[in-house]
């Protein structure tokens, strides 16, 4: 079977982004993802769509979707501020699936990425519009979640000998 997309209409795309909203809020991601990629179709410069679409993807990892997916659409935002934002909630939303992996050097991988995105909010909020804390929100996020969970920490600087024979 040969099936194709079929394209919405340009006047669709309002009511479109409302449903991406619920279906986030109902924990789809998938479908609000599939509904994004139907408006960036027709509208491939649609910020509010990239910016869903983004978020979409991050609502997926640990369920698949890779930090790399979402990263790759950052450079079509518009503005530095929101570049920056985003690259900060992908970097706290990879920290946080991080830090539920038990895998050998999880917490230091998470420790990083908490560490890149307060950097990334740090420059978000240099950057933000008046009356917009959304940065300062997140970077306090992380904050605290540093401070719940000690095990989060850099990775040791030392390093140690190679240990040849016996």
């Amino acid at each position: 079977m040969n099936f194709e997309l079929k394209p919405i209409s340009a006047d669709a795309i309002p009511e479109a982004l409302q449903k991406v909203e619920r279906y986030r809020l109902l924990n789809e991601p998938a479908e609000a993802q599939s509904i994004c990629e139907d408006i960036l179709r027709i509208d491939p410069d649609n910020q509010n769509a990239l910016v869903m679409l983004i978020l979409t993807i991050t609502d997926q990892f640990g369920a698949g979707a890779v930090a790399s997916e979402a990263r790759e659409l950052i450079p079509r935002l518009n503005t530095e501020y929101q570049r920056a934002y985003c690259s900060g909630i992908v970097c706290e939303r990879s920290a946080k699936v991080l830090m539920h992996k038990h895998i050998p050097g999880a917490n230091h991988k998470a420790y990083e990425e908490l560490d890149a995105a307060m950097h990334w909010y740090e420059r978000a909020e240099s950057l933000r519009p008046p009356e917009n804390d959304d940065a300062i929100l997140r970077w306090n996020t992380c904050v605290r979640l540093l401070k719940k969970n000690p095990a989060l920490q850099p990775r040791s600087q030392e390093r140690y000998a190679e240990v040849l024979g016996e």
